[in-house]
């Protein structure tokens, strides 16, 4: 698991905010972590959290066919 530092442009978002940008099932998310498309970090009570700029970087690339 890759450690993300925070900054003051990034925000997290959690899987169901994920899935609504894709469209697809919370789960398919967790399971891109898992497969490492997506770097997740763990909140204190154990929930995923994803980089929104990492997310957003992911639809861009999504977008353009790559």
């Amino acid at each position: 698991m890759k450690v993300i530092e925070p900054n003051a442009e990034s925000r997290l978002l959690t899987p169901a905010e994920v899935a609504a940008m894709f469209r697809v099932d919370p789960k398919t998310v967790t399971r891109w972590a898992k497969a490492g498309k997506l770097t997740s970090i763990r909140t204190l009570g154990g929930h995923r959290r994803y980089a929104g700029n990492e997310v957003d970087a992911l639809i861009r690339e999504s977008q353009s066919g790559n």
